[in-house]
This record gives structure tokens, C-alpha cells and sequence, in this order.
């Protein structure tokens, strides 16, 4: 197995935040509770849907091997939150990914409809530095921590 195919079976973390800013405050969070060891940050909706269905340059990445927990944001360059979610959820390899959405949207429709769609867990990022922090750690701790996930038929390649 090379290097890049063991970094892609070990993810836990798939970030996906196009805001450089919100992104690293995010990683800083899990890193100081040692969550980030294992985490995958991409900038677009598409390059999440690359890696989350294993295509384009994660074509090599066995999907067998999926995240514990995708945060993600909605307001995405290429393609949405929205549809990203729609996708996961509504494939059956991916549809047990958990999927926190992390995104500074307070619009009860898009609550709605991310619920409806089968998110995980909805959270506004707070606007102060503390409280981010503290809600992306809590995040972090309970999903890779205490989150019991369907055990995965990990034998097909």
C-alpha cells in the first residue's frame, strides 16, 4: 500500500470548507483534542464529491474506507452543501456517513431541508473565537469518540 493510499484509508475527518479562515480555526479546534491527526480539508463541492465517491484524483481511494464524520458547509464554490448532502444520502455505500453540517447559515429552510435530507447534526457556526472552538471540539470528540457507526464490509476493493 503506498503512502497516499494508506492517508486515504485513514481519514476520520473530510473538512469541507471553502473559507480558508473558518477552516483553520476548525483544524486548530480538533488539534487541540488531537482529533486532527487524520483529517482531509478540501476547498470545493466538487472535490468532495471526488473523494467522497472516489473519482477524479481520489479514483484510487477505495470507498470501502469512508470518513467517520464529513463537516460540511453549505455555501460551496462548484457544487453546494445541499447537494452534496442530497448525494451521500441518497447513496446506499455512502448514506451512513455521518454528516454534520458547519455552516454560518441561521435560515430555517436550509435547517429544513438538511434534516429532510438526512443530515447528522445542523450547527451555526458561532461568530466568537471561544465558542467555535468549543463547539467544533465537542463535535469532533463525539463523533470519532463516542459515535458508534454500522460496521462497514471493508473485504471488497
Amino acid at each position: 500500500m503506498t503512502g497516499y493510499e494508506k492517508k486515504m484509508k485513514e481519514v476520520e475527518i473530510l473538512l469541507v470548507e471553502d473559507d480558508s479562515n473558518d477552516a483553520e480555526l476548525t483544524i486548530r479546534a480538533l488539534t487541540k483534542h488531537n482529533l486532527a491527526n487524520n483529517l482531509l480539508w478540501v476547498k470545493d463541492g466538487e472535490e468532495a464529491l471526488d473523494f467522497i465517491f472516489c473519482t477524479g484524483e481520489y479514483s484510487a481511494r477505495n470507498i470501502h474506507y469512508p470518513p467517520k464524520v464529513i463537516l460540511l458547509d453549505l455555501k460551496l464554490p462548484k457544487v453546494n452543501g445541499i447537494e452534496i448532502l442530497r448525494k451521500i444520502k441518497t447513496d446506499e455505500q455512502t448514506k451512513t456517513i455521518p454528516v454534520v453540517v458547519l455552516t454560518s447559515s441561521k435560515e430555517n429552510r436550509d435547517l429544513d431541508v438538511c434534516y429532510s435530507l438526512g443530515a447528522n447534526s445542523y450547527i451555526v457556526k458561532p461568530v466568537e473565537f471561544e465558542k467555535f472552538v468549543a463547539a467544533v471540539s465537542e463535535t469532533g470528540l463525539y463523533w470519532l469518540l463516542l459515535n458508534e457507526p454500522p460496521k462497514r464490509d471493508t473485504k471488497a476493493s
